[in-house]
């Protein structure tokens, strides 16, 4: 994967003495929340945004992933960079994983290709033909990576040619789709929703809640840099 952006190690093993030492440092409210939390967080989902060029957009679906207890999200940056909008996301891309794809003149489908190779299946948005309502997606059938396309253009041939599903939100209306941070969230609430009430095993691994653990205690820690230099040099 490219440009992980956040201070997850993913090669780094969980060192349970650095850990609690650090941990002792974090508040009693901040242990409990954490803890709460973390029992939320699912990577059997994950939220994928092809190239889009609104920034407020990209960020309010990063604070939607928070909020819904999605704890990945990969950007597929082609001709529009990703920024994050500071008024909009309100820290909560501090407690998400965002993997950026950024390095090739078409990211599309090496971001696909990585997420099919970490067993997801693509399930693409889109008012396609052939896709099925939230509501009619079998969340039991695999994990999930959901794609949004461009603001103005939806998803791209490569993503349409690659995916395994399509989903799309019933409209009643005259306009014919939601603005995409609505439609994530609209999505999300579903589909988290759906895979709490099935028999899935959509919580974190202990591996992984290990590695999201230990980030976000770093990031709950005052001058955790200094802290960790004194414990794993001893002088502590």
């Amino acid at each position: 994967m490219q440009g992980l952006s956040t201070n997850i190690r993913p090669n780094e093993p969980f060192n349970k003495e650095l850990f609690d030492f650090l941990y002792s440092f974090v508040t009693e409210e901040r242990k409990q929340r954490i803890n709460d939390v973390i029992d939320q967080r699912t990577d059997y989902l994950t939220v994928v945004l092809e190239d889009l060029y609104q920034p407020h957009n990209a960020s309010a679906v990063i604070r939607s992933c928070d909020c819904f207890g999605v704890q990945s999200m990969h950007v597929i940056e082609n001709l529009h960079e990703f920024t994050v909008s500071k008024k909009v996301v309100h820290g909560s891309s501090k407690w998400v994983d965002l993997y950026q794809f950024n390095e090739e003149k078409n990211n599309t489908v090496s971001a696909i290709n990585s997420l099919k190779s970490r067993g997801y299946r693509i399930v693409a948005t889109s008012p396609h033909e052939k896709g099925i309502t939230v509501n009619e997606l079998d969340v039991q059938a695999g994990p999930i990576a959901l794609v949004f396309g461009t603001e103005k253009h939806g998803i791209s041939k490569e993503v349409e040619q690659h995916a395994d599903e399509f989903i799309r939100i019933p409209m009643y209306g005259f306009t014919e789709s939601f603005n995409i941070s609505v439609s994530a969230a609209v999505i999300l609430s579903q589909l988290t929703n759906k895979l709490k009430d099935s028999s899935v095993q959509w919580q974190l691994s202990e591996e992984r809640r290990n590695q999201v653990m230990m980030d976000w205690v770093r990031k709950s820690v005052r001058r955790v840099e200094i802290l960790e230099q004194q414990f794993l040099s001893g002088s502590v």
